[in-house]
């Protein structure tokens, strides 16, 4: 029986260590590729951009408009067009396009001047951050980029026990990160890389 017990207490390691190598390796595959179409693709406008609209020529319909949160946006002689998932470029061609019943040839041109991104290009911050919100992600983004955007801790944050969610290949994972340790000790090994679409968790103390 005792060796029974060793065997299966072996078994159970085992099982364990190869379970961390999958999770590390699936984490270092999402970075890969992370990375690839970070370098690749072009922005995309996403819900809570500001958008400034220049019509060459033509001052009176050039404004600046938000994009609503069901992701379209509307300006002089152009109703309701939708506006995520679309490139400036795009957006801008496809303005034209509706313009062209009133202006001959409109030229127009779309600037991002606040950027929030698509969802999936986002790090939503929610918990005991002193300023909880979605972050647009940039290239190579740390815990401690986002930290600092969201003002850092508040003093009810558990922050050893913050965790990252993560959609990998359609599973979601729970990783688990140490802000404390990262904030209040400077230990920047707890520095991890964030991904777009991660979620960072932050639990407030029982204590």
């Amino acid at each position: 029986m005792q060796y029974l017990k060793k065997i299966l207490n072996l078994l159970f390691i085992l099982g364990f260590l190869a379970g961390c190598g999958t999770t590390s390796n699936m984490e270092d595959n999402a970075l890969a590729q992370a990375s690839a179409a970070n370098t690749q693709s072009e922005y995309q406008i996403g819900p809570g951009d500001t958008l400034q609209i220049y019509v060459w020529r033509n001052p009176d319909i050039s404004v600046t408009v938000p994009v609503r949160p069901d992701g379209y946006i509307s300006t002089p002689l152009v109703e309701d067009i939708k506006a995520i998932n679309k490139t400036p470029a795009q957006l801008a061609r496809d303005i034209e396009k509706r313009l062209a019943k009133y202006i001959r040839d409109p030229v127009v041109t779309v600037i991002v001047t606040n950027f929030v991104g698509t969802y999936n290009k986002q790090v939503r911050v929610i918990g005991e951050a002193a300023k909880p919100q979605a972050l647009p992600y940039r290239e190579n983004m740390t815990l401690l980029d986002v930290m600092i955007a969201v003002g850092g801790l508040t003093d009810f944050a558990s922050g050893n026990s913050a965790k990252l969610i993560r959609n990998i290949g359609g599973k979601t994972i729970e990783i688990p990160v140490r802000l404390k340790d990262l904030l209040q000790d400077g230990d920047i090994s707890a520095n991890k890389r964030v991904l777009p679409g991660d979620i960072l968790l932050i639990p407030q103390s029982i204590f």
